[in-house]
């Protein structure tokens, strides 16, 4: 996608699995990624992988000052931002509702709403005030079907859908915002629920997703070519919402 060329992608969870597909993605269609994550190591390798142009910010979504203030840096440096996608999350295991403590619940929203919130509104200002740009949010689909052993996640995640349309009217009509909700897919994370073999019968495509193929999607709404699409939300679940 040649509107990519010198682009400024701001990606947080970058070192995670969808993470670092989205971040070789845009880079080999010519942007120049900011690469956000709180995993030094991870991160520093991935960005030594996708080359000298791009940077790596070290940073935890749920520092609002701390990231904002990074956030702000390499813009100043780079002197514009043009996508930002709001990738990073986390969905905490409990033994039960009963057990889920205050330190649990406020984390879960801050790492997937609180985060997201703070950063896309500094992004859409910056962007506004320039010649506009994208927004993409990395949902759930869990969020329109939430299960009693995700509830907190889901919550956060169906805020995250409420941000997507309210920022869209908000920030309309130089910068769109859209989110994407994915549903099973084959990650770091989901190594510990994921099953063994290839076949997955509840899902029915009868198998997880692959983190390369909920990338396109995303570099089509971080486009032109998607643009008069704004406030839309996105399944990319293989069916599992499909009564939903």
């Amino acid at each position: 996608m040649s509107d990519f060329a010198d682009a400024v992608v701001v990606i947080t969870g970058a070192a995670g699995g969808i993470g670092r597909v989205l971040c070789r993605r845009f880079s080999s269609d010519g942007a120049m990624v900011v690469a956000v994550d709180r995993e030094a190591a991870a991160l520093a390798t991935l960005v030594a992988e996708l080359g000298p142009r791009h940077r790596a910010v070290v940073a935890d979504v749920t520092d609002a000052v701390a990231t904002q203030q990074e956030l702000s840096a390499a813009v100043a440096t780079l002197g514009k931002v043009d996508v930002l996608v709001n990738n990073a999350g986390m969905s905490p295991t409990y033994e039960s509702l009963h057990t889920v403590s205050e330190q649990l619940w406020d984390k879960t929203v801050d790492v997937n709403l609180k985060g997201p919130f703070r950063l896309a509104v500094l992004a859409a200002h910056h962007m506004a005030a320039g010649d506009g740009g994208s927004i993409v949010n990395i949902g759930t689909a869990g969020s329109l079907m939430a299960s009693v052993n995700e509830l907190p996640y889901a919550c956060a995640k169906a805020g995250l859908n409420a941000l997507t349309v309210g920022l869209a009217e908000a920030y309309a009509p130089k910068v769109r915002v859209n989110a994407v909700l994915p549903g099973p897919f084959r990650t770091d994370a989901s190594k510990g629920w994921a099953p063994d073999g290839p076949e997955v019968p509840w899902v029915p495509l009868g198998r997880l997703g692959e983190p390369e193929e909920v990338a396109p999607l995303v570099l089509h709404l971080a486009s032109a070519a998607s643009s008069f699409t704004t406030g839309a939300i996105i399944r990319v679940d293989g069916g599992i919402t499909r009564r939903v």
